[in-house]
């Protein structure tokens, strides 16, 4: 190498961390954007229903990552992963006479149906010592799971039930959306949590 090219290669060097600096930079606030874009749906969804905006946005990154035009294999819509069933129930709950599955790609309709629905869970497991752990097997593997594994001491004791998740993927389900929740929980300051 010429003495020419020895002394470029520093200059260059330095120019390549620069870009690389860039790009990681560019990478995480576009990532940051991505998850931020929805918190005002889901901040009123919160609201309207009493729940924690983190735990909420958490179901949203897991299910969708904040993709509102998703559709799952089983013809679930949208930021939570709605299905048939779940989005009826919600609209009759709330008299909506019109509704159609396609108002689901609303971000807000979307968080509205879903915080409902993830909130009737709750609900329904608020005799146990952790009901947003059973909600969120619910969630995502249904109730008739939930009763198979909720047996004995584990009906009521959130991480005895935990252990006996049958689903790796559902057990999986549960712990990555309580670690986002934490990771979310400053996202909403302005949101008094229930």
């Amino acid at each position: 190498m010429s003495k020419r090219g020895q002394d470029r290669l520093p200059w260059i060097l330095v120019a390549l961390v620069f870009l690389i600096g860039d790009a990681i930079l560019a990478i995480g606030f576009w990532r940051r954007h991505r998850e931020q874009r929805h918190d005002e749906a889901i901040a009123a969804a919160s609201k309207t229903y009493s729940m924690d905006p983190a735990v909420v946005k958490a179901v949203v990154w897991k299910e969708s990552r904040f993709d509102a035009a998703s559709r799952g294999k089983a013809g679930e819509v949208g930021l939570m992963q709605i299905r048939d069933l779940a989005a009826r129930e919600w609209a009759d709950a709330e008299r909506l006479k019109d509704f159609t599955m396609e108002h689901l790609t609303s971000p807000s309709t979307n968080t509205l149906a879903g915080t409902w629905y993830l909130k009737k869970l709750l609900g329904r497991y608020r005799h146990t010592d952790g009901a947003l752990v059973y909600a969120l097997a619910d969630y995502n593997a249904g109730r008739a799971n939930v009763l198979k594994w909720a047996k004995g001491s584990a009906a009521t004791n959130s991480a005895l039930f935990a252990e006996q998740i049958g689903f790796p993927m559902t057990r999986k389900y549960v712990a990555d959306v309580l670690a986002r929740t934490s990771r979310y929980a400053g996202d909403f300051p302005e949101v008094l949590k229930p």
